[in-house]
């Protein structure tokens, strides 16, 4: 029998979706699952996407161009423009999620044993992409003692060899929710600048910001503005995850020429996720504002409840819907599992991700979880519930 790749044998299975079939047994046997476990938000999309959709006047829905609809990319322009974000229309390159916009851009920067260097806990696919293109994550622990912040320059400097080609992060972050600050961000800029990096940067979660100081992007870092790579989607603040409309943006000339080459051979982003994402772009400043108010309020509920549980501890997000917790357990991939699959409380049981899977460092993440507070209120509530006598009655509890 043909054996299959190593690439495919060392590739990381998700941590988010692992435990899906558990979920989806648990669901057979007519248990009710709260999934914190993915960024999929309840919230409804905006009006004018759908109105697109409705009213699509065309009879041919025909390859779009390789880097993306000119008119979606004028749109996008006009929409950084608002957060001072100085590109063009030429900088930006359409893809199919911010996903593929990941995986392009590490495929067009980084040869096969480049290295990146990672805060970690970080998005597990960075994990993914990185072996996709051949390519090593290098991380820089960050820990839940001091809510996430960026570990101390002096740690990447020493992570730094000749095969390093990229600092990576995710602002605001996800897991954690941490938001880089101005001072953090300019430290990140001096060492992409001393040594002749690139700064990809994810930037996804822009909209949910809570600390009230002003958003800080790379593209506001001076001297770099060529070394920087901009990750972007749609999919989150207009929530639409499933149209997979994405965005690398940068200025680098010979990047752009890089990336489109693996864009023209993928041929297309989706054509109809690039209209409703166009019309997305002119939901009104109150769909918006209320979208934002609306986490405001779960992460305030859901971090609250989490502290009040015996063991749990969350520090506070300040941006993006997720947060990493610690829980009193010996094992948090064994809980995960074991909620789905031997634990119901009044009909219903919680699915989280595993932290361990946002970790390459061995052994770290091993007590944590991540959660989404993508559910309304109500939901959130009894998920807390669930959680709270889910550990109580769980063999592997750890008492303090």
């Amino acid at each position: 029998m043909p054996t299959i790749s190593h690439r495919g044998e060392i590739m990381p299975a998700s941590p988010i979706r692992k435990l899906v079939p558990l979920a989806n047994a648990a669901k057979a046997r007519g248990v009710k699952v709260y999934h914190l476990n993915i960024g999929q938000p309840d919230v409804p999309t905006p009006p004018e996407a759908f109105e697109a959709l409705k009213h699509i006047d065309r009879k041919v829905l025909e390859y779009s161009p390789s880097e993306g609809l000119l008119s979606l990319r004028k749109k996008l322009e006009q929409y950084y423009h608002k957060f001072n974000i100085n590109v063009d229309v030429d900088d930006i390159i359409v893809t199919t999620g911010g996903s593929e916009a990941v995986l392009f851009a590490f495929m067009a920067c980084l040869d096969p044993g480049d290295e990146i260097i990672v805060p970690e806990p970080a998005y597990a696919n960075y994990m993914a992409f990185a072996i996709s293109a051949g390519a090593k994550i290098v991380t820089v622990p960050s820990s839940i003692d001091d809510g996430f912040s960026l570990p101390p320059v002096e740690k990447f400097e020493e992570l730094i060899t000749p095969r390093t080609k990229g600092i990576l992060i995710c602002n605001p972050n996800n897991p954690t929710g941490y938001l880089y600050t101005l001072r953090e961000m300019e430290q990140i800029r001096d060492i992409v600048k001393k040594h002749d990096l690139f700064l990809f940067s994810d930037e996804v979660y822009r909209e949910f910001c809570y600390t009230g100081a002003p958003y800080i992007s790379a593209f506001h870092l001076e001297g770099i503005e060529e070394q920087v790579v901009l990750i972007d989607s749609v999919s989150k603040r207009y929530n639409e995850c499933g149209i997979r409309i994405g965005a690398i943006i940068t200025k680098h000339k010979e990047l752009k020429k890089n990336v489109m080459k693996f864009c023209q051979a993928r041929l297309s982003p989706p054509l109809l996720g690039q209209l409703v994402a166009e019309a997305s772009i002119d939901a009104s400043s109150e769909y918006m504002l209320n979208t934002y108010n609306e986490y405001v309020e779960r992460r305030k509920f859901l971090i609250d409840g989490l502290n009040r549980i015996p063991g749990c501890y969350s520090p506070i997000p300040m941006g993006a819907f997720y947060t990493v917790v610690s829980l009193p357990v010996d094992d948090a991939d064994k809980f995960c599992s074991w909620c789905l699959s031997d634990f119901e409380y009044e009909g219903a049981t919680v699915f989280m991700a595993p932290a361990s899977g946002f970790y390459t460092t061995p052994g770290h993440g091993k007590n944590e979880v991540r959660m989404a507070y993508v559910l309304n209120k109500e939901d959130l509530g009894q998920a807390l519930i669930v959680l709270r006598e889910a550990l109580k009655a769980y063999p592997g509890r750890i008492e303090s």
